[in-house]
């Protein structure tokens, strides 16, 4: 699989790049920079974007502004972003388009490799990958629309699962209840959401989070 990774600290670049490397990922490009980034999404094509949102030269939104230009200009580029912080609006701008494989987390999570590299997997697969503090922020923001508030502690535990990017079985392992339980949960979900039932995984998540995001 072949990655271009956008990363301006030396040690944590070196890191990803050892990292990735035995896992099979080649990593085709490494830039240190916004402008770099985009030039090189152009040139490469990768089957994944990898990049710190917090860039040079302005060392803000860089890294997330370049991915999103690649998308408007790729149109479903998968891309993963890593970050210090929850931020609901880099993770609002990073859903927005609801085209293509998209992660957003926090660079802690970088140090289980095995979770990690799941997560870049499943973003180049064309999945959504979101950290569990990016969705609660997300999920307690103030103003939601008055349909979120329709659902039980339970549904909102299921969704909470869901918009990690979690299957059907790996929330009912979570949550210690049948798969059965699970998927009725998420039809009462998705009816209190007035969002129809889909069974493609990304779509699911993309839908809820974007509504969520967007009430």
């Amino acid at each position: 699989m072949r990655i271009v990774l956008a990363e301006d600290q030396f040690l944590l670049r070196e890191g990803l790049i050892r990292l990735l490397e035995p896992h099979g990922f080649e990593v085709v490009s490494v830039v240190g920079s916004g402008p770099e980034l985009v030039r090189a999404l152009d040139v490469e094509r990768p089957d994944l974007v990898l990049a710190d949102i917090r860039m040079p030269p302005t060392h803000t939104d860089e890294g997330l502004r370049a991915v999103l230009e690649a998308r408007r200009r790729h149109i479903g580029q998968p891309s993963l972003l890593l970050s210090q912080y929850v931020d609901q609006l880099y993770a609002r701008e990073l859903l927005a388009d609801g085209e293509g494989g998209v992660g957003y987390l926090l660079k802690d999570r970088v140090f289980d490799a095995t979770q990690f590299v799941s997560a870049l997997r499943q973003v180049a697969g064309g999945g959504t990958v979101m950290d569990p503090d990016v969705v609660t922020a997300m999920m307690s923001g103030s103003g939601r629309d008055e349909k979120v508030t329709r659902l039980t502690d339970r549904e909102r535990d299921v969704l909470h699962g869901m918009a990690e990017g979690r299957s059907n079985a790996a929330i009912a392992a979570l949550l210690v209840i049948t798969e059965k339980a699970v998927t009725k949960h998420i039809g009462n979900i998705m009816q209190k959401l007035d969002l129809p039932p889909s069974k493609d995984d990304n779509r699911r998540v993309l839908a809820v989070l974007t509504y969520l995001n967007h009430s």
